[in-house]
């Protein structure tokens, strides 16, 4: 395995050239990875017989990421955007496991409607102050005085058990 680990190092600048003439600019670590599997894999089959490992590496490498890059391609098209008005007709609702919405929804307890928002998208999708302004349709400043009255709520009830 050190020989392949020196082989990485040796081609990573090839997977990198690739990569940048392909201009790729999303997911590039995915298709790092995906060029090193390519290597890897080129390594594992190479015949010297048939010429130099430096075009085949490139040739094989480069192929691998293509087919990846199609392959995103055809999923991103099978793959259907709803209009925006479909959002709008479609109810809430904390997605996740229930379990753990059920758990927070029991901190919440004595928690404004706005300050139990903040914890469920916070806690449960993960959603920064400026995502749920956005899907709240307000202020980045009324989401943080939700976080803030949240916050002081749920601080001031565990030091009150303690």
């Amino acid at each position: 395995m050190d020989s392949f680990q020196q082989l990485a190092e040796q081609y990573e600048p090839m997977i990198h050239k690739i990569i940048n003439s392909l201009h790729i600019y999303k997911d590039r670590d995915e298709y790092l990875q995906i060029g090193r599997t390519g290597l890897w894999e080129a390594a594992n089959t190479y015949n010297p017989d048939k010429g130099g490992f430096l075009n085949y590496a490139f040739t094989y490498v480069r192929g691998q990421i293509l087919n990846e890059m199609n392959r995103n391609i055809r999923r991103e098209e099978r793959v259907v955007h709803p209009k925006e008005e479909y959002w709008e007709t479609v109810e809430e609702y904390y997605p996740g496991n229930p379990l753990e919405t059920e758990i927070l929804l029991g901190y919440c307890n004595g928690l404004s409607e706005k300050e139990t928002k903040w914890v469920l998208y916070h806690f449960i999708d993960f959603l920064s102050v400026k995502d749920i302004a956005e899907k709240e349709n307000v202020s980045p400043s009324a989401v943080k005085q939700w976080r803030a009255g949240a916050l002081k709520k749920l601080r001031s009830r565990h030091s009150s058990t303690n």
